[in-house]
Order: structure tokens, then C-alpha cells, then sequence
């Protein structure tokens, strides 16, 4: 598999969690759970910044600040 790490060459957003199989009928198998801690990473192409997550707070507090203040919010402004 190749990198997805964004780069100012390949700006964007990567989250990655790798995920918990189990059994089709595992009523378990809907917990929002993951084999190992979320992480992520930006690059924006607007502006340069890069920013890194890890943990599910941080992941989710690093995908808003993209959002909202990068990437597609520089076409915004």
C-alpha cells in the first residue's frame, strides 16, 4: 500500500483506524471500537500548514480545524 501521508505535492486530509473484524453475527461488531488508536494528518494546499492526531478526541479536533480553516474553507473566504 502506498503512503497517505498528505504532502504539499499531495495536500489533503488522512484518517486512519484500523478496524476490528469479527463475526457476521457478533452484535458486538457495531461498537465504535478499533483495533489500534486513530490517527491523522493534513496538508493544506491553500495555505501550507500541516498539522498530526493521534487518539479519537485529537482525530476528531484535527478533522474540524481542516474543515473549518483549511482545504476547502480557503474557497470559502
Amino acid at each position: 500500500m502506498s503512503d497517505l501521508t498528505p504532502t504539499p505535492d499531495r495536500p489533503g486530509l488522512h484518517v486512519a483506524a484500523e478496524p476490528i473484524y469479527r463475526k457476521h453475527d457478533d452484535p458486538a461488531r457495531w461498537w465504535n471500537t478499533t483495533a489500534s488508536t486513530p490517527s491523522g494528518s493534513y496538508t493544506c494546499g491553500g495555505c501550507g500548514q500541516s498539522d498530526t492526531a493521534s487518539g479519537s478526541r485529537d482525530v476528531a479536533a484535527l478533522v474540524e480545524d481542516y474543515t473549518d480553516n483549511h482545504g476547502p474553507a480557503h474557497g470559502r473566504k
